[in-house]
């Protein structure tokens, strides 16, 4: 159960509710955690405008490889609702069936540049507490990405330390889109139950 039930979509304020509408595009839903947001109409909007900033595209990282970053930064911290709504995502973006069947082995999968290893894995590091981001890891960033990627990359993480710690922390419900996709592809590949999020 919730510790703060989500308002409805019709219940938000007309000027929000338009403007999270964006969420739709990338998840198909407006997500409970925006709707609980919602309760502070400015908290909401902020995070909207900062998930438009970060998740855009501007250059080498790309939207789809953005929702992969967010997928492993949030199985490294555990969140199971931002793991169902990423792969969602990663799909909607286009990720192959060979990527989102071998984003939790990108050391080893062909799937993945280099660079794109060196991402998902300062991207797990990141997110780790505390924090594993070593050196050699930074050295290995920079050896494939320029700094605004680096900044791109580390804003994926850093908005995912948000939602993983405000969707686990409040219980936020699934809704039946993620869960289906969740419960067809997480399940299977890396164990994943509902737990607080049904």
């Amino acid at each position: 159960m919730p510790l703060v039930e989500p308002l409805e979509e019709e219940a938000l304020e007309p000027a929000l509710r338009d403007d999270v509408q964006f969420f739709k595009g990338p998840l198909g839903v407006i997500p409970a955690s925006v709707r609980t947001m919602a309760h502070r109409p400015e908290i909401a909007r902020a995070f909207t405008a900062l998930n438009r900033a970060v998740m855009a595209e501007h250059g080498a990282v790309t939207p789809e490889f953005k929702r992969l970053l967010g997928y492993i930064s949030s199985f490294a911290s555990g969140c199971r609702y931002c793991q169902a709504h990423m792969m969602l995502a990663s799909e909607r973006f286009g990720a192959s069936e060979e990527r989102v069947e071998t984003v939790w082995t990108y050391e080893t999968s062909p799937h993945f540049t280099e660079a794109e290893r060196a991402a998902l894995a300062f991207a797990q590091a990141a997110t780790e507490v505390p924090n594993a981001v070593t050196p050699e890891i930074g050295a290995r960033l920079r050896a494939h990405w320029a700094a605004e990627d680096i900044v791109e990359i580390m804003g994926v993480v850093a908005l995912f330390g948000w939602l993983n710690r405000w969707n686990d922390s409040m219980g936020s419900a699934l809704g039946d889109l993620p869960r289906e996709t969740a419960e067809t592809r997480l399940a299977r590949q890396s164990g994943w139950e509902i737990g607080k999020h049904g």
